[in-house]
């Protein structure tokens, strides 16, 4: 999917908080600034002859962003801190800085600053060249931390085994359920699974599988997150006592009328509705930033990555599925054990 930083904040803030892509962009930048604080800021000036355009219309820009660039760090100093940042700034740049000495208020651009300002100016060709290098950067990091692809980015959660071995215990619960207690053809099992789904982030299976481009052998749910795999392990529990319960009650199996009937009460109950936008946020957004995939019936409940979700999946925590694996055999163990 082609993105447009100069159109989406929330693609603009999945960069900026994602420090991985952060750390080498800044490198492949090689911006100069003044050392200030134990970072590196730049001022309205530099900024202006870096992309080639008048302080005015780095003016104009600060003025239409203001809350993004001052949540990204572009701020106004004054007092102490003002004049701590001049004497920094004459050490850098000696007599030719004697124009910010009797200057009272300074705005300032740390990287991260600079960086959302390149991603919504329009009129700098050199804009324009650093957004193209930032997407390709984004693209590359990601892939590099993940392996190669993301497809299966979920399971480097710390959280998917454990989610991904009581959903399967779960799911047999429900399939018996199926099995013993409605009165349909095998085609049920694949038609009350899409219901949940549905019930959980508006798309069937297949639809899922087309949004990720997933092929025919793909299994799905390998692919879910952690919060998505609990909800659905939930639904199943939750459903299939419920059947069991109608069918004990009607001395009998249960049509396909019937259980429709009972799933639209099951799934219209109050407690779902925060588990489920939880679900929907995570899916939708985590999809976008990580796998470039955008899920159009969630498009409302997508929101920028914080630092924390990139640390998850692409830090140091992180790990592929088979060290969790090794890692979990005890826990595993303990788990089956239970059943």
């Amino acid at each position: 999917m082609s993105k447009d930083l100069t159109n989406s904040s929330v693609d603009r803030q999945n960069v900026l908080n994602n420090p991985y892509a952060l750390a080498e962009i800044e490198r492949a930048a090689g911006i100069h600034g003044i050392p200030f604080e134990g970072r590196t800021v730049v001022l309205k000036e530099q900024v202006a002859a870096f992309f080639e355009v008048t302080p005015r219309t780095v003016d104009n820009y600060l003025e239409k962003f203001s809350a993004e660039l001052r949540q990204n760090g572009y701020e106004l100093l004054k007092g102490k801190r003002l004049q701590k940042c001049k004497i920094a700034i004459q050490a850098t740049f000696g007599h030719e800085a004697d124009f910010v000495t009797k200057t009272t208020v300074l705005g300032v651009f740390d990287f991260r600053a600079f960086l959302n300002l390149a991603m919504v100016m329009t009129e700098s060709e050199r804009a324009g060249l650093l957004r193209k290098a930032i997407l390709d950067i984004v693209i590359d990091t990601i892939n590099r931390r993940t392996g190669g692809g993301t497809k299966y980015i979920n399971q480097r959660d710390e959280d998917f085994i454990q989610s991904a071995f009581i959903e399967e215990s779960y799911r047999k619960q429900f399939t018996d359920a199926l099995k013993d207690c409605v009165d349909m053809g095998n085609f049920k099992y694949a038609l009350y699974t899409d219901k949940i789904y549905f019930s959980i982030f508006r798309e069937k299976a297949h639809e899922y599988r087309s949004v990720l481009r997933l092929d025919h052998r793909a299994v799905v749910r390998d692919t879910f997150y952690s919060e998505v795999l609990d909800l659905i392990a939930a639904y199943e529990c939750g459903f299939g006592d419920t059947l069991f319960q109608a069918c004990e009650k009607a001395g009998r199996k249960l049509t396909s009328w019937e259980v429709d009937a009972l799933f639209s009460i099951f799934e219209s109950q109050a407690h779902w509705k925060p588990l489920i936008e939880k679900a929907r946020n995570k899916m939708a957004s985590r999809d976008l930033a990580f796998r470039d995939a955008l899920h159009l019936q969630l498009q409302e409940y997508v929101t920028p990555l914080q630092r924390d979700e990139f640390e998850r999946f692409l830090g140091e925590k992180s790990k592929e599925l088979a060290e969790r694996l090794e890692e979990a055999k005890d826990v595993m163990k303990r788990l089956k054990e239970r059943q």
